[in-house]
């Protein structure tokens, strides 16, 4: 049986996702959502990303007990996460202006290294976690296994590490 080419979806969802953060950063503030509190939204992130760790923790112990339907669901769940996260993450950043740190000295230096490895492997995770994903759904257990040795760690990282980054930059939001 030939195995579905899902290599094409993979880039393209790849590219559009990290163009589509790269664009908030860099465009005008979209004038049509002000008026809008989305005050609220960075939080609402962090719950996000907390809950994509929870999920890939729940996902990790089920399949090392070789719960495979558990495993399999608790990785839906953290897409799920991940996916309104990137939503609100979005919202967010297409509407309201970057909040700086406020942070000095080691701290800042600390924030900084956090920052930066986090948005470094949040690009990376993208194309890995799918992947990862298209291997185990279409049965190519070897190559997934293989894979989700790297995926795992890292999105575990950037789903913690995005909650520690809201954790150090949340006094510093606009009130």
């Amino acid at each position: 049986m030939k195995q579905k080419n899902y290599a094409p979806l993979i880039w393209m969802l790849t590219i559009a996702i990290n163009g589509l953060i790269a664009t908030a950063y860099f465009i005008p503030k979209i004038d049509s959502l002000k008026g809008y509190d989305f005050s609220r939204l960075p939080l609402l992130n962090a719950i996000f990303n907390g809950s994509t760790f929870i999920s890939l923790l729940a996902a990790l112990i089920s399949i090392k007990r070789k719960k495979i339907n558990a495993h399999r669901s608790f990785i839906f769940l953290a897409f799920s996460f991940t996916s309104l996260f990137l939503f609100s993450y979005l919202l967010y950043h297409f509407s309201t202006p970057s909040t700086s740190f406020g942070g000095t000295g080691m701290i800042k230096t600390i924030y900084f290294l956090i920052l930066i490895t986090h948005i470094f492997l949040a690009a990376l995770i993208v194309p890995l976690a799918l992947v990862t994903m298209s291997y185990g759904l279409t049965g190519n257990l070897g190559k997934h296994r293989k894979i989700a040795a790297w995926t795992m760690p890292i999105w575990l990282y950037v789903s913690l590490t995005g909650v520690i980054v809201y954790l150090m930059i949340s006094p510093y939001y606009p009130h």
